[in-house]
């Protein structure tokens, strides 16, 4: 089984993010972890951003959804926590196949509960693919999916996480 889940990927910026915060030492341009990954000189690149389907602004379409939560919540605390897991299995699934670049939870216990970005062109993919989630056949999660624009490095965003990674939440 590969090791790599992507609900661990905002688990894993949500607490990297917080240990910034915590010590300060957020990335700022002259820092390694800056230089790390802004190579100075770097031009840019027609053939990276062909390859990632970039348009002239760096920038492509995704569909993002809003995780809410659902009209069916009472189960029992087993059913639900079968649920959960069945929900992580199927964040995996879509990831590794490419469609799906970010997911994670809202730390919070407001109504929507966390977001995915669907690399795909139109709601209605978007739709079919969280018509897949467990969570949702259940009624646990409904979803509000809209077209977003953004930068077209979203899809290195999963291979790159494969080196943070070091324990899965979905395991």
């Amino acid at each position: 089984m590969k090791t790599f889940y992507l609900a661990a990927l905002f688990t894993g910026l949500f607490a990297a993010c917080m240990q910034y915060e915590k010590k300060d030492t957020a990335p700022q341009a002259n820092s390694d972890l800056y230089q790390l990954i802004n190579t100075p000189g770097a031009e840019y690149d027609s053939s990276l951003a062909a390859r990632l389907g970039a348009d002239e602004y760096g920038m492509q379409q995704y569909v993002m959804a809003f995780l809410k939560r659902g009209p069916n919540r009472d189960q029992d605390s087993a059913t639900a926590a079968r649920l959960q897991q069945a929900h992580l299995q199927n964040i995996m699934r879509m990831a590794e196949s490419g469609k799906l670049v970010l997911a994670g939870p809202f730390m919070d216990t407001g109504a929507v509960r966390g977001i995915y970005i669907f690399n795909v062109k139109t709601v209605e993919e978007a739709r079919a693919l969280t018509e897949t989630d467990p969570a949702i056949q259940a009624g646990r999660l409904v979803m509000d999916l809209h077209p977003w624009y953004g930068s077209a490095v979203m899809p290195l965003i999963n291979p790159l996480h494969k080196r943070l990674e070091k324990t899965s939440v979905a395991e």
